[in-house]
């Protein structure tokens, strides 16, 4: 192929590096209002009453709003397809405050300093209750977190609001108790995986001012414009044709940005008051008052015979749902469909969780999307069930791995494994490791112990039978390409991949395409960047909206030319006869079809496609750590990844994507902990408190992939935006275990923690 597999610079390289303006900020209009929060200081209270004349007295304050000035119907800030499976448990404003940081009211004023000033004039009498802290105590808690009676549920989720259960969802399929009392070997144990922050370095901000035609337009740092749309349309209760929501170049999202954190608030303040408003979120309110990735503890058995045939895996959990129910029912099923099946020979199975409410931040999107969660447990007690049979982990792993043309026990019952070259993708990291080679447990001095561990990880590539992406791509009138897509570039170079994929087809350079995004006026729907969707969801319709202009082009060609459009070939620049007698180039057909008469035509090619399944993409790791005796630091040397993501469409980027997931999943494996205090104010609430990784702190990293052929997506391709994340925090387990003897099953593995499982007596 001409253009896929091939590395390509991001196509908005030179500006980001030049510092051209680009991000929400730098668009925001001189005379906007300022609009800051007032927060609430208690994890669960009641406001019983609120005065706000006096802040309304500083000179400059344009407006407060309050709950009494809101509209009433609830909403989900989950950025879902409709009808989207969270609750409707949100309003813009509301009595009742369910975490520390949590609105209570908006001011409006001509500028920071003087909202500031009018914040503290705000009294604020509070009723406050016990507020929920631990996930334990959450079911049947004196504190409901949700007492009201509004709440909307557009599918049954076993949700009970009335004893904090916002979800409760079981899969079981044979008889699990049964099948374990026939395994010869089974290892159980509880595992916890913390919150952790997405960490954007651009913060959330939105401004909004109302057109000439009367309707409000949001510009925000979102991966969702579309779902905003419809989210601001419900809440405030006018049109969506009444709104437009348009997105500069973000700064990172990585699932934080599924969720619309500001514009319903900008939305609401700029229709009321008809005036430009502009809403940015400091570091403290970035980290606690958008979303985490959900807390959860996990209760897991797995069981398998003699032979090394895993028969039976259950999994129980316990979801810290957080304020919100926003995203808890997908975040906790979507790990189900991409952790059980990895290991395909048993014979029963159960996945499991209770959501509860708590008075912590809302949990939501961040990538991985529940598969990080599901897979941490779930790799850890294989690494466990091996070391207790006697047999190498990579060994076990292959014996029972799910390949191409197999089905599996939570699937449906016409779905399918379609392609994956899982055994192949072994193979190579443990060459890429020497893991056959070596001693996966040695010392390194007197101080230090080496270990090496392993991890697998299947994701999966956009929302099966629900997300559909629509592209457009004309032919301007100077013979250049515009690709129209709602899709959004979070930094991972989508726009990139969407050009090489347009220009395999249409056969021209990549500098003669343009890409415009994200513009709910402009481009047509698309869902938004996140399931690991846009290569293999919207980078398929790119494709076929390709295949459709070009076959118009050459069907214009072959119309001027006054030929038979079999007989033109076509190489995306000129079209030539193939006894060479006569060609055009596009450029002198595209002005040639926009004046006037029959043969005026604009060319386009448009394309809607979804797919009926979500093929995963596979991932297999080594991790190699050294760990200190003295103090428990582990201390990642490096970090070993083989993928197979289907082709490859960008080698360079498809790097960058896995490099820079296998670093957020070391930061959780190691470093990053969103901590509460004992009255559920977030303690890591900015960088200093909150340590994500460095540089200095990963290592080294090596990536290769192996590549299938996907039958499904366009030019054979799966995702890889989300899998890269998956196997860093298991992975790492089992090297500090193999190094020092510590199983720790709780994250962050801390240096204290590990110190203190060296010694077997304690279960960290």
């Amino acid at each position: 192929m001409k253009y896929i597999g091939k590395s390509y610079d991001k196509v908005d390289a030179k500006g980001i590096l030049s510092g051209k303006p680009s991000y929400t900020g730098d668009f925001v209009p001189k005379d906007a209002l300022i609009i800051k929060v007032l927060r609430s200081p208690h994890g669960q209270a009641t406001i019983k009453s609120i005065d706000t004349s006096k802040a309304k007295l500083i000179p400059g304050v344009e407006a407060i709003f309050t709950y009494e000035d809101v509209p009433r119907t609830r909403f989900t800030l989950a950025g879902q397809t409709f009808p989207e499976p969270s609750a409707y448990d949100t309003l813009i404003l509301e009595p009742t405050v369910r975490y520390v940081g949590d609105e209570v009211a908006l001011i409006v004023a001509k500028d920071e300093a003087t909202a500031l000033k009018a914040m503290p004039l705000i009294k604020v009498e509070y009723d406050v209750k016990t507020p929920v802290l631990d996930m334990h105590t959450a079911i049947g808690h004196e504190t409901i977190v949700h007492p009201e009676d509004d709440i909307h549920n557009n599918i049954p989720v076993g949700q009970d609001y009335k004893r904090n259960i916002c979800v409760s969802y079981h899969k079981r399929v044979g008889d699990v108790e049964a099948e374990l009392a026939k395994c010869d070997y089974v290892v159980e144990g509880t595992y916890f995986d913390q919150a952790t922050r997405q960490s954007a370095m651009e913060p959330f901000q939105s401004y909004g001012y109302i057109d000439h035609l009367g309707r409000i337009v949001i510009v925000s740092s979102t991966q969702i414009v579309f779902h905003v749309r419809r989210h601001i349309a419900r809440a405030l209760g006018i049109p969506a044709s009444k709104i437009r929501v348009i997105k500069p170049r973000i700064g990172g999202g990585f699932g934080s940005k599924q969720t619309a954190c500001t514009e319903i608030m900008t939305a609401f303040c700029a229709w009321k008051l008809q005036k430009p408003v502009y809403l940015l979120y400091d570091r403290p309110e970035s980290q606690t008052c958008s979303t985490t990735r959900h807390a959860r503890e996990w209760n897991i058995r797995v069981g398998a015979t003699k032979d090394g045939i895993i028969q039976v895996i259950d999994m129980d959990s316990i979801t810290d749902a957080g304020a919100h129910a926003t995203h808890c029912f997908t975040t906790t099923t979507a790990g189900e469909h991409k952790s059980v099946p990895l290991y395909n020979k048993g014979k029963a199975v159960h996945y499991g969780t209770e959501g509860v409410y708590m008075n912590h931040t809302p949990g939501g999107a961040f990538r991985g999307y529940g598969a990080t969660e599901a897979l941490w447990p779930l790799e850890c007690a294989v690494n466990r069930l091996a070391d207790e049979m006697g047999i190498d982990p990579a060994e076990l792993r292959q014996k029972n791995l799910i390949a191409a043309g197999e089905t599996s026990l939570v699937y449906h019952p016409d779905e399918m494994m379609d392609s994956g070259l899982f055994q192949e993708t072994v193979n190579k990291v443990k060459e890429m490791a020497r893991w056959d080679e070596r001693p996966h447990s040695w010392d390194i001095d007197e101080r230090y112990r080496g270990g090496l561990g392993m991890a697998l990880a299947l994701q999966g590539s956009g929302v099966a039978n629900i997300d559909v992406a629509s592209v457009e791509i004309r032919l301007g009138d100077d013979g250049n390409y515009t690709l129209y897509t709602g899709s959004s570039d979070m930094g991972m170079g989508s726009n990139t991949v969407l050009s090489q994929m347009a220009c395999e087809i249409l056969g021209c350079p990549m500098e003669y395409v343009t890409v415009v995004e994200s513009d709910t006026d402009i481009v047509p729907f698309d869902p938004g960047s996140y399931a690991s969707s846009t290569t293999y969801v919207t980078g398929t319709a790119t494709k076929m909206a390709a295949e459709q202009l070009k076959e118009k082009i050459i069907a214009k060609l072959a119309e001027y030319m006054d030929v038979e459009p079999e007989t033109i070939e076509f190489d995306g620049l000129i079209g030539t006869t193939k006894d060479g007698s006569k060609q055009m180039s596009v450029k002198e057909l595209a002005p040639k079809l926009l004046v006037g008469g029959e043969r005026a035509e604009q060319l386009s090619g448009f394309a809607t496609w979804g797919s009926h399944t979500s093929p995963p993409p596979f991932m297999a790791s080594i991790a190699e750590v050294k760990v200190d005796k003295q103090t428990g630091q582990v201390i990642p040397l490096h970090f070993y990844s083989c993928i197979d993501c289907g082709t490859v469409v960008n080698p360079k980027l498809c790097r960058v994507q896995a490099e820079g997931g296998v670093v957020q999943g070391i930061g959780m494996a190691l470093y990053e902990d969103v901590r509460y205090s004992d009255k559920g104010r977030l303690e890591t609430n900015n960088f200093m408190t909150y340590k994500i990784p460095t540089r200095q702190d990963t290592g080294e990293l090596h990536t290769e992939f192996i590549e299938s052929y996907e039958p499904t997506g366009g030019f054979g391709v799966k995702s890889i935006g989300e899998v890269v994340i998956n196997t860093a925090c298991p992975a790492i387990q089992h090297a500090v275990k193999n190094a020092v003897g510590a199983d720790v099953r709780t994250l962050p593995m801390t240096p204290e923690k590990v110190f203190m499982a060296m010694d077997a007596k304690y279960k960290v």
